[in-house]
């Protein structure tokens, strides 16, 4: 019998500007891995020069969840004043399939709920393409719900996508 390694715990970290490459990475692996996912295209950002990685961080906090050394989930979080009263809309979210169903994307929700008070990250929306019907059962598993009707992209309009609404979670 293989032998089996025992995985660490799962940490979440908050990028900075300086960590853009880390970010172009895992940006560009969640792209390829994902197409339809996102409303992103891995061509549109592959030729990206550090100065445009950099900006993203502008409006954008961009959290890892990493294992062991290996960057295997992503998130990004914009303040907002939203539909719905979101204060926060979450983006990119994306985990390595090497990695699904081992508590990344949990994690990731975790952090952001323990730093919701101070950074104003209290309700949470996020969009989600309504065909991507694993992603949307996992949002309800972390206490999404879906609010209004689905609305057409506008960077895919052949695409609908559903508003997910959530208030942090208590502890």
């Amino acid at each position: 019998m293989g032998e089996q390694k025992i995985l660490n715990e799962i940490n979440c970290v908050e990028l900075s500007t300086s960590e853009w490459q880390r970010l172009r990475d895992i940006r560009l692996r969640s792209l390829k891995e994902s197409p339809g996912a996102f409303g992103a295209t891995f061509e549109s950002l592959e030729m990206y020069s550090q100065d445009q990685w950099q900006e993203m961080f502008k409006n954008l906090t961009w959290l890892v969840a990493n294992q062991d050394g290996y960057d295997i989930a992503l998130m990004s979080i914009e303040n907002i004043k939203g539909d719905f009263g979101a204060t926060c809309w979450i983006g990119s979210c994306w985990s390595d399939p090497m990695f699904r169903r081992r508590g990344a994307l949990q994690s990731l929700f975790e952090y952001l709920d323990q730093n919701a008070q101070t950074r104003g990250w209290q309700v949470q929306g996020l969009g989600v393409f309504v065909e991507n019907q694993g992603a949307m059962q996992a949002y309800q598993r972390l206490g999404f719900e879906p609010i209004g009707q689905p609305m057409p992209s506008t960077r895919k309009p052949e695409k609908m996508y559903q508003r997910m609404l959530r208030g942090v979670a208590r502890t």
